[in-house]
């Protein structure tokens, strides 16, 4: 008995170990990828692959999930007191819902996962280039691809968004935080490419 619980302390310490904690300073960029260089490269691959800026990607997942790679939505209550499961099925770092998620790796080919820092970054570069294809949002435009990614094309085109003054102001404050990372990566882009030739 003295063994199993030895091996089942090892087998949650190397989970744990596993696992990634959030940024230490996500209002910088500079600073997170620092702290995760493979994040840079990352951003870079969904750059190519999608072109969105990935200033834009970043403030987009900080939004909606502050780095945390097991996010979920809030939860849902009956009568407001008994909680009744999630109010989406909403997951990850990019917290995408399943069905688009589908979607994304029916399209694309692409396995992955959504806790996974590289593929959800992918996952944003898609669905904005998909956003941009649909309803001619360019991909500098935070703001608006902000909207339909969190009210989905649909509720975009629906202007969905207008009854919901709140995400209008968070719309503003993830281009806010798109500008900062913009101006931020300005800064520090010498320092973080000279950094990849030693990775």
């Amino acid at each position: 008995m003295h063994r199993r619980f030895l091996a089942l302390l090892i087998t949650l310490a190397l989970l744990a170990g596993c696992s990634t904690t959030p940024p230490r300073e996500q209002s910088n960029i500079c600073s997170i990828y620092r702290q995760y260089p493979d994040w840079y490269e990352d951003s870079l691959e969904m750059e190519k692959t999608w072109g969105l800026p990935p200033h834009v990607a970043m403030a987009i997942i900080k939004q909606e999930s502050s780095f945390v790679e097991d996010a979920l939505p809030p939860r849902d209550y009956l009568l407001w007191v008994i909680p009744w499961g999630r109010v989406s099925s909403a997951y990850g770092y990019a917290q995408a819902q399943d069905p688009v998620w589908g979607e994304y790796k029916d399209g694309t080919g692409n396995g992955g996962s959504r806790d996974n820092f590289d593929d959800a970054i992918m996952f944003v570069g898609w669905y904005t280039t998909g956003t941009q294809r649909q309803l001619g949002i360019s991909k500098w435009d935070t703001y608006n691809q902000y909207l339909a990614y969190h009210e989905g094309r649909g509720g975009f085109s629906r202007q969905s968004y207008r009854q919901k003054p709140w995400l209008m102001q968070v719309a503003r404050k993830v281009e806010q935080q798109a500008k900062d990372y913009n101006w931020q990566l300005k800064q520090c882009r010498a320092e973080l490419e000279s950094s990849r030739s030693w990775w």
